[in-house]
């Protein structure tokens, strides 16, 4: 392969600073939307920087005092050939290009043109664009063609040479839709942007300044007044400045519960999420809630989930069950107050759904199902509301692969399957409709995941197998759209981790280790993006884990001595000697104790893990016992290397106590029972066990 030229300085864009451009700004747009253009291009000239603000140094240069001068055209450009020198001139001596985006602009030839110029000798980072109707990105959505409200040169990059890529650009994009409040909120936003500041310190400093201006405005006008007077109408201004307050309070926090959070959350940045939810949790806990208008109840329950959501990730499950309860509680007063209104409905469900989700991972399977149920109610009640909306649809899909999760975890798997199976079908109607979703994407492997571990649970291993390959190609082509998405970066661990089991059990060991080595490699990657991140760390050990496992039974025990240092080091990184993981890597200790002869010390470790597993509960009860009963087959194998035959018969028999009454067609734990009655003599018990499993295509690790 060539490597890349390097690039022509010649033909890579300039970007311009404000000592060498003519106008701060060009202002595009249709003609059509000129009344908007006119409100924008004054708002433009007026503002004023504060004077805490002007001179600092940003990434966007030293912050001028005022945005002037802002050139935009003034004649129609219909009759013309071309953009015409004038106009090719102001594009290239300003900073700045700022696209007035609705239909009509989104239609216009001069407009895509006057976006194209500017791209051609600028970075794309100085293009903006101030939404005044339509919807970006429309047009990739069936039969909304019509509300797209971005030009077609600003919904894609260019090159260094100014060329069309035809990759999709996110330019920064201010909302003007809406009243005089939100649309006061993204003109700043677009200002912070040009500036390179936080729309925080414009708000603030917006809020303060205005203030004033009333303060001196009072008084200018009640000097002559009695103090009586005076005094009443200072209590007037006070509670007018504090509603104007309030208004550009609740403005930033809507901006930091919405836009803030939607950016820092995929990149999977717990403390700044943190730091939001607390900022927010802060402001409303100085106010009654039962006076909150509608708006700020939901954004103070959503400020309690992103709080709940954070220490979820950070293995705080009680927190997290207190803070989403809170939570809760909030958005049943939303949908008592509106019960037509589909955001208090779905800000609901989130909450009945990560309840159910945190009751699961406790065991607690009836609980689980409880509020899953809520949560399916709830979504089916948005799609009745709003049938043609993908969000809902999506949150229905959301509610039938939980429902599915529930039937999993109760060992019925061919409910479970065919549940995982209806939802497929509606998922990638849904993936067709928004390819370049993120959140179906993540959804989709998951429920490829599912339908994987659905078959390998009825024996089905070839059919799993080729599942989990599938999910796998789907993950790299999703991965190679978007790098940096956590979620998929989660989700292909799991799937290489998945893989690899069915493969080790199919009798392809060399295959197997391939695919843990690739789930650790995507582990280490992304555990430095958020070290705190206590569900990375545990699917980072498991790796490790599966791969020392695979190793050992390869006769690598070096290899497998390294791996599973790695995965007890994460574990003890977690804390909580009752976790697990914290078993699973005594376990791993007592096999390698058990591979160097070490009957004594073996035993001694699995016994260490008996105790650990012992304060676990999994989502499926049954799955503990045969866990433990593995447990209980390691110790007498232990027992039996040391000598001591009546300790190990008695570890045998436990195991065999503890296994369910009733197996069932579970491949790996058929194998676990077989080698239990063989231990213990019974091999004519085992024989018809070994023989399903034969059929299943199941080869056992050595």
């Amino acid at each position: 392969m060539q490597a890349d030229a390097a690039p022509d300085p010649a033909s890579a864009p300039a970007k311009h600073t404000r000592t060498h451009s003519r106008y701060y700004a060009f202002l595009s747009y249709s003609h059509r939307d000129r009344e908007l253009a006119d409100w924008l291009f004054r708002e433009l000239e007026k503002f004023r920087v504060p004077k805490s603000i002007a001179g600092r140094l940003t990434e966007n240069g030293v912050v001028p005092r005022r945005l002037t001068p802002i050139f935009r055209d003034e004649q129609e450009l219909a009759a013309a050939h071309d953009l015409g020198e004038e106009i090719r001139s102001a594009l290239s001596s300003s900073h700045f290009l700022i696209v007035l985006c609705s239909p009509n602009s989104a239609k216009s030839h001069w407009t895509n043109a006057e976006i194209e110029t500017f791209k051609r000798t600028h970075s794309e980072a100085n293009v903006l664009a101030a939404i005044a109707s339509g919807e970006p990105f429309a047009s990739e959505m069936p039969e909304r063609h019509e509300e797209e409200c971005f030009p077609p040169a600003l919904r894609q990059k260019f090159d260094r040479r100014g060329r069309p890529t035809g990759k999709r650009a996110e330019p920064l994009a201010a909302d003007l839709r809406g009243n005089d409040e939100v649309r006061r909120l993204g003109f700043l936003k677009l200002v912070a942007g040009m500036l390179g500041v936080g729309l925080d310190d414009l708000v603030q400093r917006a809020t303060t300044r205005r203030h004033r201006q009333m303060a001196w405005l009072a008084a200018a006008s009640l000097g002559g007044m009695a103090v009586t007077s005076t005094l009443a109408v200072t209590a007037i201004q006070g509670r007018d400045a504090a509603r104007d307050q309030r208004r550009e309070a609740e403005g930033l926090v809507a901006y930091m519960v919405g836009d803030l959070k939607d950016k820092l959350e995929p990149i999977g940045k717990l403390d700044a999420l943190d730091g939001v939810a607390s900022r927010v949790l802060a402001y409303y806990s100085k106010q009654d809630a039962s006076e909150l208008s509608d708006a700020a109840l939901i954004q103070r329950s959503r400020a309690l989930s992103i709080t709940a959501q954070v220490a979820y990730l950070r293995g705080r499950y009680e927190q997290a069950r207190a803070l989403y309860r809170q939570a809760l509680a909030g958005t049943e007063e939303a949908v008592r107050r509106t019960p037509d209104d589909p955001q208090p409905i779905f800000e609901q469900a989130q909450n009945a759904f990560w309840l159910g989700e945190i009751a699961r991972m406790d065991g607690q399977a009836d609980a689980a199902i409880e509020y899953y149920r809520q949560y399916k109610q709830l979504a089916d009640r948005l799609v009745q509301l709003a049938p043609d909306n993908l969000k809902w649809r999506m949150e229905a899909l959301y509610g039938a692969e939980d429902l599915g999760i529930s039937l999993y975890n109760k060992r019925r798997y061919d409910q479970a399957l065919a549940q995982f199976q209806g939802a497929l079908s509606p998922m990638q109607n849904l993936m067709a409709l928004d390819p370049a979703n993120g959140t179906y994407r993540v959804e989709m492997a998951k429920l490829m995941g599912w339908l994987a571990d659905s078959n390998r649970a009825l024996g089905r291993l070839n059919e799993a197998i080729a599942t989990r390959t599938r999910e796998i190609a789907f993950l790299n082509e999703a991965l190679a759209r978007s790098p940096s998405d956590v979620g998929l970066l989660e989700q292909v661990i799991y799937a290489h981790q998945g893989l690899g089991n069915l493969l080790v059990l199919h009798g392809q060991a060399a295959e197997g280790i391939a695919e843990f080595r690739l789930a650790v490699a995507n582990a280490d990657h992304l555990l430095p993006v958020e070290p705190t991140n206590a569900l990375w760390k545990g699917a980072a050990a498991t790796a490790h884990l599966e791969l020392a496992k695979a190793l050992l039974a390869t006769h690598d025990r070096a290899a497998a001595e390294h791996e599973t240092g790695a995965a007890c080091a994460l574990v003890a990184a977690l804390g909580g000697a009752s976790d697990r993981r914290q078993s699973g890597c005594l376990a791993m200790q007592a096999r390698l104790a058990l591979d160097a002869g070490d009957g004594a010390e073996a035993a001694a470790l699995a016994r260490q893990a008996l105790s650990a597993a012992r304060h676990f509960h999994a989502e499926d009860p049954n799955k503990d016992k045969f866990y433990l009963a593995g447990l209980y087959r390691l110790t007498g194998d232990a027992l039996q290397r040391s000598g001591d035959r009546g300790g190990a018969m008695s570890a045998w028999a436990s195991a065999l106590a503890i296994l369910p009454a009733d197996v069932p067609e579970l491949s790996t734990e058929i194998d676990e029972h077989a080698l239990i009655l063989e231990r213990l003599g019974r091999a004519e018990e085992a024989r018809p066990l070994k023989s399903a499993l034969k059929n299943m295509g199941y080869t056992r690790p050595a």
